[in-house]
């Protein structure tokens, strides 16, 4: 059974991020199954540190991207928003190029909380990074940008 609130048209998801750090960094929401959200991050120019490899800021920018867009995808923004409480991530392995691909899958949806897991893997399906996102939910007031939603 589907826990979504909101239509999850990739297409509509992904015209969220015009202007914003997911379009710099190249985020696209490419998959959505019944509890969960899928999006890729290139690995490049953009997502390096120093030393060529993945920074682990920009994976904990994809995890934190897809685990709030899933948030808020499970709820009515007329009636309540998510926004982030905590996030922790687990850097498992270095990732130098390609894609990698962040998928949020629930555990917990509550009245006032929502908790998600988020794994990044690599093109080889290998795991480069768990995290775990914490979501208030709260009534919505002016916190929703205007057509957030729609």
């Amino acid at each position: 059974m589907s826990i979504w609130k909101q239509s999850t048209e990739l297409a509509r998801i992904n015209g969220w991020s015009t202007n914003t750090m997911m379009a710099t960094l190249g985020i696209t929401f490419t998959a959505v199954g019944d509890d969960w959200l899928s999006a890729t991050m290139p690995v490049d120019h953009r997502t390096h540190q120093p030393f060529g490899l993945l920074h682990g800021g920009a994976s904990v920018v994809l995890a934190e991207t897809v685990g709030s867009t899933a948030a808020m995808l499970a709820l009515d923004p007329a009636v309540e928003v998510a926004v982030g409480l905590d996030i922790n991530a687990n850097h498992i392995r270095g990732v130098r190029s390609g894609l990698v691909t962040g998928t949020a899958k629930v555990v917990h949806l509550g009245r006032s909380t929502q908790v998600w897991e988020i794994r990044i893997t690599n093109e080889e399906d290998s795991l480069v990074c768990l995290s775990r996102l914490t979501m208030a939910v709260v009534p919505t007031r002016k916190v929703a940008p205007a057509g957030f939603g729609k």
